[in-house]
């Protein structure tokens, strides 16, 4: 059995690069891929938590965990659908895909 320290510290580890990207990127795709990497390392986190939950406690049901999995999964999809498709729509409308530059909003 894999103890839970080594989920949490690759979970830690995945977070640690999401956020190096997000931080050091110009791109807006590679802002994207960086909050993935870092929704990923939750991901990673609860189902770890959940695993080691239900063997602590073998009464409660095992979908419960499951569920609230998917749920996170279905929220980031739709995340990274919204926020490409709000990249695309700058990108036609400034030409460039730089954060630095999308200032769409600025008065």
């Amino acid at each position: 059995m894999i103890p839970l320290s080594w989920y949490l510290i690759l979970a830690a580890g995945l977070f640690c690069i999401g956020l190096f990207v997000v931080l050091t990127k110009k791109s807006a795709i590679g802002i994207l891929i960086g909050i993935e990497l870092m929704l990923n390392a939750v991901n990673i986190n609860l189902a770890a938590f959940w695993h080691y939950y239900t063997q602590l406690n073998p009464s409660q049901t095992p979908l419960n965990g499951m569920v609230f999995l998917a749920i996170v999964f279905i929220v980031a999809a739709a995340e990274t659908a919204v926020g490409l498709a709000l990249i695309i729509s700058a990108y036609r409308r400034r030409n460039t895909s730089v954060a630095g530059e999308m200032d769409l909003l600025k008065g």
